[in-house]
């Protein structure tokens, strides 16, 4: 404990039972707010605040000196993005991150809700934590992240690891400087975790890895509550940044060098609806893309709001990629139904038609559930066949996996789990090829590959990606680490290809 910790703790320091008692009372009266699936789904007509006047408070600014963090991720580039914010706030308050967990005096597991694995892995993460803060009770446990937004999960916490420190859910990450205060001089488990949306805050430090790629939110949350889904209620109402603001963080972005921005949100190309004038995704790109900035993307998108404009403003090019990631989760239109997708069959295959008359030499990818509650052989044959008519060249597939508190997780389910996993595996058999033969198309191409550092397999080889988030493999100087380069392929495999610089 620093000087400054020792510090703090003599002025929160309770001095009698009574004083102890009184804490207690305001903490659980001030911050405790059981996450509450019910209250999530209404959604308020209050506008969202903004912030630009966020501030480290003066007593925190030093309060990590000599001291480490570690912060474990679970889930999506979101899940990311929010790791990146809390370990510029950590750094900004004199923490240096290290890569064990044994070595942190304060550990972060930040988690995803999204599927039942998930949560598995993060509670056996929390049976490995138990005999690490035995042997330094000082060490600072926190949860946070999507998990920590369901009831069931905050209580089970509670009440069976007790040794957790803290709870915070995804609205209030800007509030960790003050929940580590109160973990740090408080007996009882801090938890703070809101219903309601939280509002934008606009100048949070970040500690992004790598100079090269960078996320870039522009939305938070999701209007859409499909059946299967926990994230409009972990993540709340749909918020959008205003423009300016993006395009600000993108041009500072290009400033200080990076080659390739992903633009994120849960449902990002809902962007703009929300926001009091006429301004969507498609407007956004077509100002980011004046900017000198090699690549931009975005995920994940809805077919739902996939609308014309912005196909045409893709279709413009430049440094707007031709790789689009459009989840279609089934190619039943019954079962699209009930999960509430707001879109069928003839829609997607409809909205395929049109991005790829305006861009021909697009890659599609998407993701896919099986196994949803009763569905039938031809349902599920309709999803290959829909696999096989759009040409996806790469799928995140999923045996469905109830959430507690959606809809879907309270249907009877007839399908046997024997035949959901061999649905999965002619999936992925169909997905798979479709992928083989649309590397083997890039033989003998030469395509332009962003080289990201050295391969995880062989550190005589360099990897890399193409504009349509392609792993490229070459052996060159690692000097071009950080470069766009031009590479011959030369042969390819499912997922991967190899190539040889061109030099000429």
């Amino acid at each position: 404990m620093n000087e400054q910790q020792k510090h703090l703790q003599q002025l929160v320091k309770p001095t009698t039972k009574e004083h102890v008692e009184r804490l207690q009372q305001l903490h659980d009266e001030t911050t405790y707010e059981p996450p509450n699936l019910k209250k999530a789904r209404k959604r308020l007509k209050k506008d969202v605040d903004i912030h630009y006047d966020f501030e480290i408070p003066e007593d925190m600014r030093q309060i990590g000196d000599n001291q480490t963090y570690y912060i474990r991720t679970y889930g999506c580039q979101m899940n990311e993005h929010d790791t990146e914010v809390m370990a510029g706030l950590l750094s900004r308050m004199g923490y240096t991150e290290v890569s064990e967990m044994r070595e942190a005096d304060v550990i972060l597991l930040n988690t995803c809700a999204i599927r039942e694995n998930a949560e598995n892995k993060v509670f056996g993460e929390l049976g490995h934590l138990k005999p690490i803060k035995k042997e330094n009770p000082d060490v600072i446990i926190g949860i946070c992240g999507c998990m920590s937004q369901e009831e069931g999960v905050v209580h089970r916490i509670m009440q069976k690891h007790p040794f957790v420190d803290m709870i915070f859910g995804t609205h209030n990450i800007h509030h960790l400087p003050s929940l580590l205060k109160e973990a740090m001089f408080q007996k009882a488990m801090v938890v703070e975790v809101w219903s309601k949306e939280g509002d934008i805050i606009e100048n949070l430090p970040k500690q992004r890895k790598g100079k090269l790629k960078a996320w870039v939110n522009i939305m938070y949350g999701c209007d859409k509550f499909c059946t299967y889904c926990i994230v409009p209620y972990t993540r709340g109402k749909e918020r959008s940044r205003l423009p300016e603001d993006v395009i600000e963080e993108v041009k500072q972005l290009q400033r200080e060098g990076y080659k390739e921005v992903t633009l994120l949100g849960q449902n990002v190309n809902a962007y703009g609806k929300d926001l009091p004038f006429d301004y969507g995704l498609g407007n956004l790109l077509d100002e980011l893309r004046q900017i000198d900035i090699p690549r931009i993307r975005f995920t994940t998108s809805h077919p739902r709001d996939f609308d014309d404009h912005l196909i045409d403003v893709l279709a413009k090019g430049g440094n707007l990629l031709d790789h689009i990631h459009l989840p279609v989760q089934s190619g039943s239109s019954d079962i699209l139904r009930v999960m509430a997708r707001r879109h069928t069959r003839d829609d997607y295959l409809t909205l395929v038609k049109k991005i790829k008359a305006k861009m021909p030499d697009v890659t599609l990818t998407t993701d896919i559930i099986v196994g949803f509650p009763n569905e039938t052989d031809e349902q599920f044959e309709e999803t290959l066949s829909l696999v096989e008519a759009v040409g996806f060249e790469h799928a995140f597939t999923f045996i469905y996996s109830p959430r507690e508190g959606t809809p879907a997780a309270r249907w009877q389910d007839e399908t046997p789990e024997n035949v959901k996993k061999e649905r999965l595996q002619r999936l992925n058999s169909l997905v798979n090829k479709q992928s083989k033969v649309a590397m083997d198309r890039y033989i003998g191409e030469v395509v332009d590959v962003l080289i990201e550092g050295e391969s995880r397999k062989d550190p005589n080889v360099l990897a890399g990606y193409t504009k349509r988030n392609k792993l490229v493999n070459l052996k060159a100087s690692k000097s071009l680490i950080g470069e766009i380069v031009p590479v011959r392929i030369t042969h390819a495999k499912t997922w991967s290809l190899y190539g040889e610089l061109v030099t000429e």
